[in-house]
């Protein structure tokens, strides 16, 4: 065989090659797009349930409120309405991270992908911290004058100390749920689950994407 012949049946060997690794790549990447939207979608069903039982929740609350507005402690107002008001913005945001997943497309950008998921995870952040300051709410929500006119001091003590313990963990909570804090024990026992655990594996995938890009 010729040296011509040769270098032909080389360079068309060559040229299948490339072109069975760019289709086994390009495939590869369409797979784990399709894991990615899977992963997200497996988180609406918890958000969907979430925001039904929340509507009901809020409702019944609000006729409380309604019902006691007249005669109730001023305590007892505040931490309720504290409460409702973040509970109906907990309702807003799951509804907003249901359009997010929702609007995620395999077939667009691997960046606009990643901007979803980042907007998913900050979201999920700062609606948890928010809740976690209603802590001493839940506390305080029975509090009265004639109460505490009725306690001894060291009853009374017993329930401020308890009062602010809550606070300090309710403050302390909020300055501290971070997403640089992922790792932290805590913060996993906290977020970890159904609701943060996929976000953070389609994350991953998407960035595999990426590297598996730059180092071909």
């Amino acid at each position: 065989m010729e040296e011509n012949q040769l270098l032909a049946l080389w360079e068309s060997y060559d040229r299948k090659l490339s072109q069975n690794l760019v289709l086994n790549r390009q495939n590869a990447e369409d797979i784990t797009k399709f894991k990615v939207k899977s992963l997200l979608s497996s988180m609406q069903p918890i958000k969907i349930f979430a925001i039904l039982v929340g509507i009901v929740w809020v409702g019944f609350l609000d006729v409380i409120v309604i019902n006691v507005w007249a005669y109730a402690s001023p305590m007892f107002l505040i931490s309720i309405g504290f409460h409702i008001v973040l509970t109906k913005l907990s309702i807003g945001v799951y509804i907003y991270q249901l359009v997010l997943i929702n609007l995620v497309d395999i077939n667009e950008p691997i960046l606009s992908t990643q901007e979803k998921i980042a907007k998913l995870k900050s979201s999920t952040i700062w609606i948890t911290r928010l809740l976690f300051l209603q802590l001493p709410a839940w506390t305080v929500f029975y509090w009265t004058k004639d109460l505490f006119q009725n306690l001894h001091a060291f009853q009374i003590s017993i329930m401020v100390g308890v009062a602010l313990g809550m606070a300090y963990l309710g403050i302390w909570l909020f300055k501290n749920i971070r997403f640089e804090n992922r790792d932290k024990k805590w913060f996993r026992f906290l977020l970890g689950g159904i609701e943060w655990d996929p976000m953070m594996k389609a994350a991953d995938l998407l960035e595999q994407i990426e590297k598996a890009k730059n180092e071909g």
